[in-house]
């Protein structure tokens, strides 16, 4: 910079100095330098448009003569009004949202050779630090921006909906003011019906789940001229980043969608009966919070009789064994208001996608269904019979169980000895020899809530094939022992080897064991001979001193009826 100073002056310092002394150039308009530029302009200011800007106002020499900033709020006013002098109405028009610009104004644009009371002296060329911070024109309505649409939409938001959304509020230069993710929990309210400012009630509406889109309002349409009182100010723009994460309308019920029913399905699930079901469990959203898989077993149930949420119960009837099915439910039939705390926020919207495993009812008897019966069938299985038969065993999503074909070997038991559970004792009953028999025999009469540990689970229905090999007649109920043929006279003499009165266990074992061999006798079939027989000497053994006397020995004719000779 030349410095200009008095003395003794060459001839070419003349001209410098005439050119230090010389007054300012006159300016014939706005001279406007742009210091800052976004990246982006979404909008420029339009005459008729109102503005919030800051600004430092200063003469030619940078003496400050007025700031917003001072005053600690912007200036906000309408553009081409007249509200401004002319110089900033024109300077204004064309600027974007956070532009700075350093606006230089001609006194004939500006306070003319008036002047402004003691601040502004006639004739004053004026210069302007400007940063546009909003603007919005009082025709403007909500304008929506959506940058992300979910690949599938079946539902729209719609006035009274119930709608759960996390959002970012900024002022339009960016400035945030507000955040439900700061708070870590989603902004619950209905829509349309006046529980939002009236820019967010539009603005919600006809959002998918999972849609991502910016909600921009006017002032008239967000806060109004007072703003919030604390973060917002008056006349303010609004943006909201929105992104729905659920929605409901009270008036909904539970929906069932994406059923998968298996071409056989003999019987529905209905109220009383209980269930075993595979689910995985999220929000609207995608969200997990449950899974029975997870926990590698199935949840068991009764299904209408308020054991589970009553979306669930509602959901869960009507279904058959392998079916699969997606169950929404509203809130309302589900957590309600409050959710579960971590896993299910309040007022979540839940669904469920379900695989029915097995379900009975308390009051089912053993199914029984012949697959085969052989053209001569006159002997049938009964009580105290003994048999052997062929199996295999599955749970009704057909897992195996167990088959005695695996061993290469029948399964013998002799019925109503309690030796299998009662379900298939009451399947096995009435059969002939070479019949093969379907038996669906629900927990109660099988293996119960409690399953067999790392086979079978708790209540869980079994579905046996049965192949009837073998019958052996069993003995008349009561009866150890009978004889083929008339009972010998003289039996004690005939056991008393020794004739001394008294019969040993020995002697008795082995007269009982000879009338077999020689066929004269019978014992009961499918248990040990040496059992029964010392079952038999116990109840002849009256007083217990380990031998028979004459007086002691009686035959099942002469006696209340327990089980002996």
């Amino acid at each position: 910079m030349i410095k200009c100073a008095l003395g003794m002056l060459s001839l070419s310092l003349l001209v410098t100095f005439a050119a230090c002394n010389a007054p300012p150039v006159p300016l014939d308009d706005i001279l406007v330098e742009k210091t800052f530029e976004p990246e982006q302009c979404v909008r420029a200011v339009k005459v008729g448009d109102f503005v919030r800007y800051h600004y430092i106002g200063t003469f030619p020499d940078g003496k400050k003569f007025d700031s917003s900033y001072d005053r600690g709020s912007t200036y906000n006013v309408f553009v081409g009004k007249k509200q401004l002098i002319d110089g900033m109405d024109k300077a204004l028009v064309g600027m974007c949202v956070n532009e700075r610009s350093l606006v230089k104004i001609p006194p004939h644009l500006a306070y003319g050779k008036q002047g402004y009371g003691d601040i502004i002296p006639p004739d004053a060329i004026l210069h302007f630090d400007v940063l546009l911070l909003d603007v919005w024109n009082p025709d403007d309505g909500v304008q929506i921006n959506t940058y992300h649409t979910p690949p599938a939409c079946s539902r729209k938001v719609e006035v009274s909906d119930f709608v759960r959304y996390h959002y970012n509020g900024t002022l339009l230069d960016g400035t945030l003011f507000d955040s439900s993710h700061t708070r870590m929990r989603t902004y619950d309210t209905y829509v349309g019906i006046g529980w939002l400012i009236a820019g967010m009630d539009q603005g919600l509406l006809g959002m998918c789940v999972g849609e991502r889109r910016i909600i921009t309002m006017p002032p008239s349409l967000g806060y109004g001229e007072n703003g919030d009182g604390s973060d917002i100010p008056g006349q303010a723009s609004l943006v909201f980043d929105v992104v729905l994460l659920d929605l409901h309308n009270p008036r909904d019920g539970v929906a069932v969608t994406n059923q998968i029913v298996p071409e056989s399905c003999v019987r529905k699930t209905e109220v009383g009966d209980f269930v075993r079901y595979h689910y995985n469990g999220s929000l609207l959203d995608g969200t997990f919070f449950d899974s029975s898989y997870s926990r590698n077993r199935t949840y068991d149930t009764y299904v209408g009789r308020g054991f589970v949420i009553a979306g669930m119960d509602e959901g869960l009837i009507g279904v058959c064994i392998g079916e699969r099915r997606t169950i929404t439910i509203p809130p309302h039939l589900g957590y309600g208001e409050e959710g579960t705390g971590s896993k299910i926020p309040g007022s979540a919207v839940l669904v469920f996608d379900v695989h029915m495993i097995d379900f009975h009812n308390p009051s089912d008897n053993t199914e029984v269904t012949v697959t085969y019966k052989p053209e001569e069938c006159d002997k049938r299985t009964k009580k105290g019979d003994f048999i052997k038969y062929h199996y295999n065993g599955t749970l009704l999503d057909g897992t195996p169980i167990d088959s005695t074909h695996s061993y290469g070997k029948t399964y013998n038991i002799v019925l109503g000895a309690n030796q299998v559970v009662p379900g298939m004792e009451d399947g096995l009953m009435d059969m002939c020899v070479g019949e093969k028999r379907r038996l669906l025999i629900p927990p109660h009469l099988a293996y119960g809530e409690r399953g067999v540990t790392d086979q079978v689970p708790g209540s869980a229905v079994m579905l046996f094939e049965v192949e009837l090999v073998e019958i052996e007649d069993g003995l008349p109920e009561g009866y150890m022992f009978i004889w083929n043929d008339e009972v010998p006279p003289g039996l004690f003499a005939e056991m008393d080897k020794d004739k001394n009165g008294e019969v040993e266990p020995s002697e008795f074992t082995d007269y009982i064991m000879q009338q077999v061999n020689d066929g004269k006798g019978r014992l009961a079939p499918g248990f040990d001979p040496y059992r029964i027989i010392d079952n038999m000497f116990s109840n002849q053994d009256r007083n217990g001193d380990g031998k028979i006397t004459e007086e002691e020995f009686k035959l099942k004719a002469d006696e209340a009826a327990h089980d002996e000779l």
